[in-house]
């Protein structure tokens, strides 16, 4: 064949791989053009090419093979060697490792070209590293392919190669020379405008990105890698894959099962990549707690590893496996037998979940084999050097655990502290409130075994340890999502959608389609609000126990720990500071259950056993010691992340004092700074949304108070123009219907004239409110997430800076509302604070069920 004809058919060839579908069209009209063996191979090669990209496996081994007998014909040794490596890598992708090693063998040997046979290395690398886990081996290969291709000046196949070997450098944990190989590859790729491949590494960098511990980094490459392969219609699986591993890193794992469920649904037809995204499943079924789903994915996944001979993935799939069958408290001596070789295996594989594989051997021998386990912890805490922040955090852990056994508190308080301080690090490289909250369910184990090793120790001591996990994320500098255009038009077309869809909802029309849309606006906003980094520099966690007694003075500050099911109060008063244990968490969470219900039924006119509920709600909540030590005095009150919600001015103890709630101690210090600090001028703002049957009735008599204040009513009333008068406001009062999302706190929001005013809005002020109060139903309601983390409104004015919030926990009536809001009011003008307001307000309220109600369910959050 001529130059020319070669460089024709190797253009066809690289298009199958840019552009699957032309090349598609174009090798069947090649092959129904042509009776010459040898382009008749070209064609079925390309077609065969074509196929394998789209993911059609068994159609694409059929034209190779094809292709291979005519180019055998043809008599072209080279030709038959170039589709025998394309049919061995096809192959090995289908699960037939053994001979698809072969045709790939073959191939390098039977070729005297050199550039051929540099190819077929290449590919044989590629197989051996990515797709059979043995990085050693395949480094080998692409490492003497790209020599060649450098010395030949084959661009196109230099930057293939470089690809690879960032994958395959990433494989055996030389990040740096992964990311500059892959950043290479892209750079060249881009030159010679192959967008396809150009995509494809662009995903590579997400992958190097989550490895070295940057996920907000790795998401945002991600989601621009999704904008490249829709461009250049690249199958997304790939894409799948390694996103909803960076998901499950961020804490997102019930988003991760999504994800891989619908890619599955659509019908990846690579078995390999089948494969991978089902162990990704069991990863992601493992995080949510679906053990049973967790055993059978990584089982399938784990079958068709080991067949193909794939040992690296086989050995991930069998730990989610085993972690599966121990959560589902299976534990005996077989169990630690195989955790320990899969450990092994995977430390061999030099992959960073051996640490879990070593703790999971540890936690499986506990009780049985002291040797053992103490030999498995030792190991897993050799990863305390490791470079990335959640595998030395692990690594810790099983330090922490090794000291438990052998009776050394203070090593384990050391060894937590340590892990916890490199958690700290990982959070502080994110921006989204979300990821910092979702980010602390990494230590929940490392906190839950300080607060067990703690609680028999000084009173002080338990404080400042249940305050080093607590709400750390509302404590750490916020971050202001930069200006976006894409995110200031998702969230002005979301407030669109809703406007709409309250619209459709009170005409009794089909919103089917809003919500739908509605559905895909979050999902927009939810990516780009997680593209936000975060300053990079962690914050100091600790607790000044010695500054918070002294704050408290006469008053009494409360914190309720939950160690092991059991909820214990730290009470600090008087100089003093005690524990007492109260009861079983469980009991807590009924109480306060049974008490919003009381709420409830208050709000809707309905006789309310409301005083019952509070004698329940305090048995529950404080005891009767803690009742007696805490009688008669102010206090505030910092509850574990799950009892927030509860309405505390129901309880006799606190019905009669001014009292507050703060996710943490260190947070209400912080919230004191603040109040303290601030030199502002008066600046009073107040709002009112839509809908109010009473038409927020309370601004009418408060604000002739305050002759200079803002007030926006009706049209006026936008998000924009209250954002604008809340920024560097002293006081905010917004009245407005409250909408409390459970399922996505961040999407919680507060109606106004042009949509609902969300979480994200208020992250984006410059100068917050110092106090805001929201007369609104739901709006103090927060989300626990991730460990001791809160997420909701209030927690998003708190994390922003304002000082103190009053906001409620349960469904008001609004004729009441008013009432409540204009009594706090007058408290204000008299000089309470937040807390002496609501109390003004509980007391004016006696002898009304219904204000009682209202009045019950509306906190002093914060100063």
């Amino acid at each position: 064949m001529s130059e020319g004809e070669q460089g024709a058919a190797a253009a066809l060839l690289d298009l199958a791989l840019d552009d699957p579908k032309v090349a598609a069209l174009r090798a069947r009209t090649l092959i129904a053009a042509t009776s010459d063996p040898w382009w008749a191979s070209v064609g079925h090669h390309a077609l065969g090419l074509a196929l394998r990209t789209a993911g059609d496996l068994p159609e694409a081994v059929a034209e190779l093979r094809k292709g291979l007998r005519l180019a055998a014909r043809s008599g072209d040794v080279d030709r038959a060697a170039d589709v025998r490596a394309s049919l061995g890598v096809t192959l090995i992708s289908q699960g037939h490792t053994v001979r698809g090693l072969a045709l790939l063998d073959a191939a390098i040997e039977q070729t005297e070209d050199r550039s051929l046979a540099a190819k077929a290395l290449m590919r044989r690398g590629a197989c051996l590293a990515w797709i059979l886990g043995r990085h050693h081996a395949g480094l080998a290969d692409l490492s003497a392919a790209l020599r060649v291709f450098g010395e030949l000046g084959d661009q196109v196949w230099e930057a293939r190669t470089r690809g690879f070997l960032g994958l395959m450098h990433l494989g055996v944990g030389d990040v740096a020379t992964a990311e500059a190989q892959t950043t290479l590859a892209r750079e060249r790729f881009v030159r010679l405008d192959r967008g396809a491949e150009a995509a494809l590494m662009l995903l590579n960098r997400g992958v190097i990105a989550y490895v070295k511990g940057d996920v907000t980094a790795s998401l945002t490459l991600f989601d621009l890698c999704e904008e490249e392969f829709n461009e250049h219609d690249v199958d997304p699986t790939l894409l799948v894959i390694e996103r909803s591993t960076a998901l499950l890193i961020a804490g997102l794992a019930a988003e991760a099962v999504v994800v891989v469920d619908d890619q599955l649904r659509r019908g990846a037809s690579v078995p390999v990549e089948r494969a991978e995204l089902r162990l990704r499943l069991a990863k992601a079924c493992l995080a949510v707690g679906d053990h049973e789903r967790a055993a059978t994915e990584a089982l399938t996944a784990s079958r068709f590893f080991r067949r193909s001979g794939g040992d690296w993935f086989t050995h991930q799939a069998e730990l989610v496996g085993l972690l599966a069958r121990e959560r589902a408290g299976v534990m005996h001596g077989s169990l630690t037998r195989a955790a320990a070789r899969t450990a092994a295996a995977l430390e061999e594989d030099r992959s960073d979940e051996a640490v879990i594989g070593w703790l999971l051997a540890a936690r499986t021998a506990a009780g049985r084999d002291p040797t053992a386990r103490a030999e498995h912890l030792a190991r897993a805490a050799t990863y305390r050097t490791h470079p990335t922040a959640l595998v030395k955090a692990g690594a810790w852990l099983a330090r922490a655990l090794d000291r438990q056994s052998r009776g050394d508190r203070r090593g384990v308080l050391v060894a937590c502290g340590r892990g916890l301080a490199e958690l700290d690090r990982h959070r502080a490289t994110l921006g989204s409130s979300e990821l910092r909250a979702l980010a602390s369910g990494h230590g929940a184990e490392l906190a839950a075994l300080a607060l067990a090793t703690a609680v028999d120790g000084p009173a002080r001591r338990l404080l400042r340890w249940s305050e080093r996990w607590r709400a750390t994320s509302l404590a750490q500098p916020p971050v202001r999502p930069p200006e976006d255009d894409d995110l200031a038009t998702g969230l002005a077309a979301l407030r669109d959608n809703g406007r709409r869809l309250q619209l459709a909802r009170s005409d009794a029309a089909d919103t089917a389609r809003l919500e739908r849309d509605r559905a895909r606006l979050e999902d927009q906003v939810r990516r780009l609000t997680r593209r936000t980094a975060g300053a990079g520099l962690a914050v100091d966690s600790r607790l000044d126990v010695d500054r918070l007694v002294a704050e408290t003075g006469d008053a009494a500050f409360v914190e309720l720990v939950e160690i092991e099911g059991e909820l214990h109060a730290v009470v600090a008063t008087r100089g003093r500071v005690r524990t007492q244990h109260v009861g079983p968490v469980a009991e807590a969470e009924r109480a306060a259950e049974f008490a919003r219900y009381g709420l409830r039924q208050a709000a809707r006119g309905r006789p309310a056993p409301l005083a019952e509920a509070g004698v329940r709600l305090q048995a529950a909540l404080l005891g009767p010691k803690v009742a007696r030590w805490v009688a008669d005095r102010p206090i505030v009150v910092s509850p574990t992340s799950a009892l927030h919600a509860a309405p505390w001015g129901l309880l006799p103890v606190l019905a009669c004092v001014p009292h507050s709630v703060v996710p943490s101690g260190r947070l209400w210090l912080m919230a004191l700074e603040r109040a303290q600090s601030s030199d502002a001028e008066d600046r009073v703002v107040f709002v009112s949304g839509p809908g109010l049957t009473t038409g927020g009735a309370e601004i009418d008599v408060v604000a002739p108070h305050h002759p200079a204040a803002v007030v926006l009513r009706h049209e006026a009333a936008t998000v924009d123009a209250t954002l604008e008068a809340l920024d560097g406001a002293t006081l905010a009062h917004v009245a407005a219907h409250g909408h409390f999302r459970a399922e996505s706190p961040l999407f919680s929001s507060l109606d106004l004239a042009d949509g609902p005013l969300l979480v994200h809005d208020f992250e984006r002020m410059g100068a917050p409110p110092l106090r805001v109060l929201l007369s609104a139903c739901d709006s103090g309601v927060l989300a626990p997430v991730g460990a001791g983390e809160l997420l909701g409104l209030v927690a998003a004015l708190l994390a922003v800076g304002t000082a103190g919030v009053v906001a409620s926990v349960a469904v008001v009536n609004d004729e009441a509302t008013v009432s409540v809001m204009v009594d706090a009011h007058a408290g204000l003008e008299a000089g309470d604070d937040l807390a002496g307001a609501l109390l003004r307000a509980r007391s004016a309220a006696g002898g009304d069920p219904v204000r009682e109600g209202a009045a019950a369910a509306f906190l002093a959050l914060g100063v």
